[in-house]
C-alpha cells in the first residue's frame, strides 16, 4: 500500500480520534489518506491551536493527542505547542511534512531542519525516511509521548516517502505495566509518617492522575493529614473538602506557606519541578518524603530524605493500608489555616466595584459553573486568583498552565475540552491579550458548533507585565492597547457576544450562555489595581497573625 495509507492505519492502531491542523501541499498524500479513515480531521485556523488542543486532549483523556503541519513555518508554528506540551507533561505527537528527500527540483526552499529544532522540546523527534519504517516509528512516538513522565513528540514525513508503497506489517501495542515501590520504601514511608508530629500531603502536577485522585482522597480520610495543591494539582482531591489547606497561588506569604512552615514533614507527592517551588528545604529544617514516578532531581533547595518511587497511586494504596491515625499528632493549626482561607476569599467576594474585582469575578464564576463543569485559563494575572480562590471538586476542571505559562491557549484548550466531554460546560476565561493571540479559533469553533463560553477579562493593557512593572519600581510604559469591539467581533464569526455592567451580572449571564448552544462571548471589565495592595501585602499580614 501507499505509505501514507499505512501511517494512517498505524494511527488508527492506536486509537486515534482527531487530527488538528492545517496542512499543505507536503501533507496532500496523508490528507488523502485520512479522507478514507476514522480519524476526523479539525481544521483549525492556526497551527498553534491545533497544538493547543491536541495536548489538551492528551492531557484530559491520557491518549496521545495527535496534530498536523507542513513544512518550514507550518511546523514553527508548532514549536510553543510542542513546548507547552512537554513542560505541561501532556502526550502529544506532531506530525509535519518535508520536502522530497531523494530527488528535490526546489532547492532549500522552506526547508529547515525541523527534527532537528524540535529536539530540545520533545521526547523524539525522527524523520520517516522509508515507508517500511512507518509502524515502529509510529509505535515509538505513541510510547514515549504517553509514558511517565508524558510530553511532546515528533514525526517528519516527507513528500516523495508519503507517496512511495510500503508492504510493512502494523506493529502491536505492548502491554506495561508501570513499576511499583518496593515494600522497604513504604515500610520506610509509613514509619516516617506516624513518627512525625505534624505532617501535611503536598499534592503536584504528576499526582494528577486518575486512579491517584482516588488513593489520595482515601488517604486523607484515612488519616486526617490535611493537604495543599500546587497549581497543576488543583482538584485532585475536591478543594472543598475540610482538610483542604489552600493553592500554592502565590510564591511565599499565604496561609498556605504558614502551614508549610509549620510542618515537620512534607509529603511531597507529584512534585514535578516545571512548578514553581512551593517551599524551600534548609538543611537541619524540616523533613520532605517524595513520593513519584522517578527519583528527586536534588538542587540546593530541594533534597528529599527519603524517596518512594513508582506508580503514585499504588504508592499511595501501599502507604494508606499500613498506616494509622496517630494521637500525638498536631494537626489543629492546619484547621485554622483553612477557615483563615475561606474568610478572607468571602469577604473580598462581596465587593460590589466595578470594573470588577478579579476575587469577585472568580466567584461569579464559581457560582454559576456546575461542580463536573471545566474551566480552561488562558496566562494572565487573574490565573493567580482562579488557582487560589476557585475550588476545584475534581481533577482537570480548571485547567490552567503552570508550566510554560504561555498566552493565547485558553481558547484553544476550552474547544479541545468540549470534543473530550460534549455533555459537560465548558468556558474559558481569558484576558484581552492571551485572547487575541488565537481569536481567530472562534471560527472553527462555530464550524464544529461547539457550545463554549468565553469570558474576556478586559483592562486593555498587558495586565500581569504591567503589574509586575510597578511592583519592580517602574513607571507604566508600553503595555497600553486598543481593542475591538469584541461584541461584535465574535458576532462577525456567527457567535453570540454579550456585555456586563455590574459585578452581579457575571453569573446571571453565564447561566443564560451555558443555556443555550453555541459559541458565546462575554466581555467583563476588570479591575485590576488593587492585585498589589492585596496579594503582597494585605495576605501577608493577615497569613503572619496565625
Amino acid at each position: 500500500m501507499k505509505a501514507s495509507d499505512l501511517m494512517v492505519k498505524a494511527l488508527e492502531a492506536e486509537g486515534v480520534e482527531y487530527i488538528f491542523g492545517i496542512p499543505g501541499e507536503e501533507n496532500l498524500d496523508l490528507l488523502e489518506s485520512l479522507r478514507g479513515s476514522s480519524i476526523k480531521l479539525i481544521l483549525t485556523r492556526h497551527e498553534q491551536g491545533a497544538g493547543f488542543m491536541a495536548a489538551t486532549y492528551g492531557r484530559l483523556t491520557g491518549k496521545v493527542g495527535v496534530c498536523l503541519a507542513t513544512l518550514g513555518p507550518g511546523a514553527t508554528n508548532l514549536v510553543t505547542p510542542a513546548a507547552y506540551a512537554q513542560l505541561g507533561a501532556m502526550p502529544i505527537l506532531m506530525i509535519t511534512g518535508q520536502k522530497p528527500i531523494k530527488t528535490s527540483k526546489q532547492g532549500r526552499f522552506q526547508v529547515i531542519d525541523v527534527v532537528d529544532m524540535m529536539r530540545p522540546i520533545t521526547k523524539y523527534t525522527t524523520q520517516v525516511v522509508s515507508g517500511d519504517r512507518i509502524p515502529s516509528v509510529v509505535r515509538e512516538a505513541f510510547r514515549l509521548a504517553s509514558e511517565e513522565r508524558p510530553g511532546a513528540t515528533h514525526i517528519e514525513l516527507p513528500e516523495d516517502i508519503a507517496a512511495e508503497q510500503t508492504s510493512a506489517p502494523l506493529l502491536a501495542q505492548s502491554t506495561a505495566r508501570r513499576p511499583i515501590a518496593e515494600y522497604k520504601a513504604i515500610s520506610a514511608a509509613v514509619e516516617m509518617i506516624e513518627k512525625a508530629k505534624s505532617p501535611v500531603l503536598l499534592i503536584g502536577a504528576g499526582a494528577n492522575r486518575k486512579l491517584t485522585a482516588k488513593m489520595l482522597g482515601e488517604f486523607v480520610e484515612k488519616t486526617g493529614i490535611p493537604f495543599i495543591t500546587t497549581q497543576m494539582g488543583k482538584g485532585v482531591i475536591d478543594e472543598n473538602h475540610q482538610k483542604f489547606m489552600g493553592n500554592t497561588a502565590l510564591s511565599a506569604g499565604d496561609f498556605v506557606h504558614r502551614a508549610i512552615k509549620r510542618a515537620d514533614l512534607i509529603i511531597n507527592v507529584g512534585h514535578d519541578v516545571v512548578e514553581k517551588p512551593p517551599f524551600f528545604m534548609e538543611v537541619g529544617g524540616q523533613k520532605v518524603m517524595h513520593i513519584n514516578f522517578e527519583t528527586a532531581a536534588v538542587d540546593p533547595v530541594y533534597f528529599p530524605q527519603l524517596e518512594v518511587i513508582g506508580d503514585i497511586a499504588n504508592s499511595i494504596w501501599q502507604i494508606k493500608e499500613g498506616i494509622s491515625s496517630q494521637v500525638h499528632w498536631k494537626l489543629d493549626f492546619y484547621d485554622d489555616v483553612h477557615q483563615a482561607n475561606i474568610d478572607h476569599r468571602q469577604a473580598a467576594e462581596q465587593d460590589e466595584r466595578f470594573p470588577i474585582l478579579p476575587e469577585r469575578f472568580v466567584k461569579e464564576v464559581r457560582s454559576a459553573m456546575p461542580k463536573d463543569g471545566i474551566v480552561t485559563l488562558d496566562n494572565g494575572v487573574y490565573k493567580i486568583w482562579f488557582a487560589r480562590n476557585y475550588p476545584a471538586p475534581f481533577p482537570n476542571t480548571l485547567l490552567l498552565d503552570n508550566a510554560l505559562a504561555t498566552m493565547g491557549a485558553g481558547l484553544p484548550s476550552a474547544m479541545a475540552a468540549k470534543l473530550v466531554y460534549p455533555d459537560k460546560p465548558v468556558i474559558t476565561v481569558c484576558g484581552d491579550g492571551g485572547f487575541m493571540m488565537n481569536s481567530q479559533e472562534i471560527e472553527t469553533a462555530v464550524r464544529l458548533k461547539l457550545h463554549i463560553v468565553i469570558l474576556i477579562l478586559r483592562d486593555d493593557a498587558y495586565g500581569m507585565i504591567k503589574w509586575k512593572q510597578s511592583n519592580m519600581g517602574f513607571d507604566n510604559y508600553g503595555l497600553d492597547y486598543l481593542n475591538p469591539d469584541f461584541v461584535k467581533y465574535v458576532e462577525s464569526y456567527g457567535g453570540k457576544g454579550w456585555r456586563v455592567n455590574a459585578a452581579n451580572e457575571v453569573a446571571p449571564q453565564l447561566t443564560k450562555c451555558l443555556a443555550e448552544p453555541g459559541v458565546h462571548l462575554i466581555d467583563v471589565p476588570v479591575d485590576y489595581s488593587l492585585n498589589d495592595e492585596t496579594l503582597n501585602k494585605t495576605i501577608r499580614e493577615l497569613s503572619a497573625k496565625l
